[in-house]
């Protein structure tokens, strides 16, 4: 039997994604921020995502990208003890910079035309949002939520 030498204190993984996505190029964007700030993961939930020539960092050869069906299959496959938070504009979503970031979390972005409809957001344990009265480009939107992520650990991915 093996024993552990040292425990790295990390901060954990993460995985973002998003639902019903109105533009492959979100995706492709959403990819490349993902690979280039740490992420584990990126999935797609009822949207396929299509290859694109523009992804210079390739970024497919580093990060796994997961498609679900439906809201159900993401929530059935999402990793022990991890925590679903939802990146929608709403009252009762807490502000990012006041956002304490979860160790195990899947951030789950809707797209710009129709959001988050409310029965997924009631299944989220949690509710961020960016500030403004309008919402950003969707790959922009997690972007900054990586950023965000990363910036208070510490700073590195």
């Amino acid at each position: 039997m093996s024993r552990v030498k040292e425990i790295k204190d990390d901060y954990g993984f993460f995985g973002i994604g998003i639902l019903n996505n109105s533009d492959e190029i979100n995706i492709g964007t959403l990819w490349r921020s993902a690979y280039l700030l740490g992420a584990s993961f990126i999935f797609t939930v009822d949207k396929k995502y299509k290859h694109q020539g523009s992804d210079v960092t390739k970024s497919w050869t580093r990060i796994p990208l997961y498609h679900y069906k439906t809201f159900e299959e993401l929530k059935d496959n999402l990793p022990y003890s991890t925590r679903l938070v939802a990146v929608e504009m709403g009252e009762d979503a807490i502000p990012l910079s006041e956002y304490e970031h979860p160790d195990r979390v899947v951030y789950l972005l809707g797209n710009e035309i129709s959001g988050l409809p409310p029965q997924i957001l009631e299944q989220c344990q949690s509710l961020v949002k960016l500030p403004g009265e309008y919402s950003l480009n969707v790959a922009v939107t997690g972007s900054i939520v990586m950023y965000d992520r990363i910036a208070k650990a510490g700073g590195q991915p």
